[in-house]
């Protein structure tokens, strides 16, 4: 196995972000870890072309305290700027690498890697995100329909038909935007008025609602779900009754805990996961990074905490050597 001071699980905005903290801070050699065949799968995969990269969500600013910052910009701007990055400080990742296990051996990481041990570790980072699995509906989805439902946003919009967006984030508003160019299209959210859609998004629903272009289902909720001849009927708790050919669920992103739990990271009564202020796991030198760390934060959030665990690290070894003197 190879031996590293950091191993960092997931090549995210978060994770590249500790990658360039820790170069800037001397800590070497450190691995980044990447199960897809790309940096920022997220937005590569997620984000439609031209879609805004927000520095400011919701409506709450970030300052930004270390190295990674940046300004509102496309999903194609911000990618560059990730390539920059790791060009620029020659960051070690390693694409195809999906991380199994990691399991404590003396004082050290045992990182296992497509089924292999294939690092030691003095320090591990997660930051792997809540996007790796969209959560989906509590209600089943018939196996006669799952051609026609998707969890994650369309890369193109389809010449036409009548379709259904459910959910009331900004994944929701934009994807609903996107597809009204050319479809008929229906927005369900569960509560009567939206509250978390940032102004901008916000305002473009407006303008299209107001067109026509997208019909608005507010405080409706979904029972079920059956084949109709090639469509997908859905069954309304209020009694409504309707079929689309398409329907895209943006219900947003879950904390994988099922890996966390596996690697004995404890969580408190609310299932979140134990930290310090450093982003500390109860597994001393485990650490978590970005969304999966603070909770539905933000980009520039996640590079703080980049930032900040960097910090300790080197306060931690600083420690240390000054203990071995």
């Amino acid at each position: 196995m190879e031996r590293v001071k950091v191993a960092v699980v997931g090549a995210g905005p978060a994770g590249i972000a500790v990658g360039v903290e820790a170069k800037v801070a001397g800590i070497e050699p450190l691995v980044i870890l990447e199960k897809a065949p790309h940096i920022c799968d997220t937005i590569e995969r997620l984000y439609r072309p031209g879609k805004r990269v927000d520095a400011i969500y919701r409506g709450i600013e970030v300052e930004p305290i270390g190295i990674c910052r940046f300004e509102t910009e496309s999903k194609e701007s911000f990618l560059e700027r990730m390539k920059t990055w790791v060009e620029r400080y020659q960051l070690n990742i390693h694409l195809n690498s999906e991380v199994n296990y990691i399991k404590r051996v003396g004082d050290l990481y045992e990182v296992t890697v497509n089924a292999e041990p294939k690092f030691l570790a003095e320090f591990v980072i997660i930051a792997i995100g809540i996007f790796g699995q969209p959560k989906k509906p509590d209600y089943p989805i018939p196996k006669e329909v799952k051609d026609r439902i998707f969890f994650e946003p369309p890369s193109f919009c389809p010449a036409s038909g009548k379709i259904l967006v459910v959910g009331g984030g900004d994944t929701a508003a934009e994807v609903a935007c996107f597809l009204c160019q050319r479809c008929e299209v229906y927005l369900s959210y569960r509560r009567p008025q939206f509250f978390r859609i940032n102004p901008v998004n916000l305002k473009i629903l407006e303008e299209k609602v107001a067109q026509g272009r997208i019909k608005l289902l507010m405080g409706t909720d979904i029972e079920k779900l059956e084949d109709d001849n090639n469509r997908v009927k859905v069954f309304y708790k209020d009694g409504r009754v309707d079929s689309y050919d398409f329907i895209f669920y943006c219900l947003g992103g879950s904390t994988p805990k099922g890996f966390l739990k596996y690697i004995g990271v404890e969580f408190d009564l609310e299932d979140n996961p134990k930290l310090n202020e450093f982003y500390e796991t109860s597994l001393p030198k485990l650490f978590l990074a970005g969304d999966i760390a603070v909770q539905r934060g933000t980009i520039q959030l996640a590079f703080n905490t980049a930032h900040i665990i960097i910090k300790r690290i080197k306060d931690i070894l600083s420690e240390e050597a000054h203990d071995q003197k």
